[in-house]
Formats: C-alpha cells, sequence, structure tokens
C-alpha cells in the first residue's frame, strides 16, 4: 500500500513538473503574440498561434491521460480555465489590432489635422470681416519680408495678434503651403510662435 501511495506520488509529481514546464511554454507564445501586436508588418499570426494551439493541447492530453483508477488525482490537478481566452477569441483579437493599426496609420496619413490649438481655433474674427487679398510666399522669395507684408496688410484690415494665425494660410502656395500642412496638430498657440517656425524653416535656408 505504501508502494502503491508512492507510486501514485511520483506520478502526480511527474505530471505535474510536466504541466508546469507546457504552461510555461504556452505562457512564453502569449508573452511572444503580444510583442509581435506591436509588429503588425511583420507577424505570422497562424505560425504563433499554431505553437500555442499545440501547447494547449498537450497540456489537456497530459491530464486526460491520467483519469484512470487514480482519477481523485488527476482531478486535483486539472488546469481551470478561469482567465484564459479562448485560442479563437485570441487570434481574432490579434487580427483585429493589426487591422486597426494598418488602418489607423492609411487614415492618420491622409487626414488633415489643424496645425492650432483649439484656443487658436475659438478666436472670431470680427462681424462684417472679409479676408484681404495676400500676397502668397512659396520658398522662393524672402520669409521676412513676406512675413512683415502679411502683418501689415492683416493690420489694415483690422486684425491683429494671434488672430494672424488661422489667416497665415492664405499666404502660402507650393513648398511654404506644404510645410505648413505638414505642422503637427495642434502644435501652435499664438502668433509669435508660427512666425518662428516660418522664419526657423525658410529664412535659415536662405
Amino acid at each position: 500500500m505504501v508502494t502503491n501511495t508512492t507510486t501514485i506520488e511520483e506520478q502526480l509529481s511527474s505530471l505535474t513538473g510536466a504541466i508546469e514546464g507546457l504552461m510555461k511554454h504556452a505562457q512564453e507564445q502569449d508573452a511572444q503574440i503580444a510583442r509581435l501586436i506591436n509588429k503588425p508588418d511583420n507577424i505570422d499570426v497562424s505560425h504563433v498561434m499554431g505553437k500555442q494551439v499545440e501547447a494547449h493541447d498537450e497540456v489537456e492530453a497530459l491530464a486526460r491521460q491520467h483519469y484512470t483508477e487514480k482519477d481523485k488525482y488527476a482531478k486535483e490537478l486539472q488546469i481551470s480555465s478561469d482567465g484564459l481566452i479562448p485560442l479563437d477569441q485570441l487570434k481574432e483579437f490579434i487580427e483585429g489590432t493589426i487591422r486597426s493599426k494598418i488602418d489607423g496609420s492609411s487614415k492618420l496619413s491622409l487626414t488633415y489635422s489643424k496645425p492650432y490649438t483649439p484656443r487658436m481655433d475659438s478666436l472670431k474674427m470680427s462681424m462684417g470681416y472679409q479676408p484681404p487679398k495676400f500676397q502668397q510666399f512659396d520658398d522662393k522669395g524672402n520669409p521676412k519680408q513676406h512675413v512683415a507684408h502679411f502683418i501689415e496688410t492683416c493690420n489694415n484690415a483690422g486684425t491683429y495678434g494671434d488672430h494672424l494665425v488661422k489667416q497665415f494660410v492664405r499666404s502660402l502656395k507650393g513648398n511654404a503651403f506644404d510645410w505648413y500642412t505638414d505642422l503637427e496638430a495642434c502644435s501652435i498657440d499664438g502668433w509669435e510662435q508660427l512666425e518662428q517656425e516660418f522664419l526657423n524653416r525658410f529664412y535659415s535656408t536662405r
């Protein structure tokens, strides 16, 4: 009787070690999947998921082998499914995340965002304001002279200070217009900042 008990305990100990090893392998695969989610260009979902399926299948098969006359012992080692994500749902999540990242990147590159902050956007022009005709800068003229002419034109039309921010794009074309549209969204919070950014970009190339 003692021999049988010892044999059962040894088998259960061996089974426990084997299951722990396989579960560690499955966890490593889960970690690899998490890393691959952040690298959608190189991911091979079917390959990684195949390895994880094999690991989980081995765990279940190993547990089933010991559901014999020692069933009461084997049941104690049954792996709980609580907290584990079903493989099909995990695969759908990974594929959905990849599609979302790809779609998001495409939309980001195609969608225009205003370069000025909501505070700038909330500034309203006076009633009856008519935008004047601005001279346009295309990277071929003198940027400092362009800024001086732009400010003077705006002041003559009754526009001052930060109200110049949203008007400035009307005075740009060509490469200068491209520069403006490529500014980081919500990065400009005042006329002086926009003026400095413009001069840093174009006056430094003179």
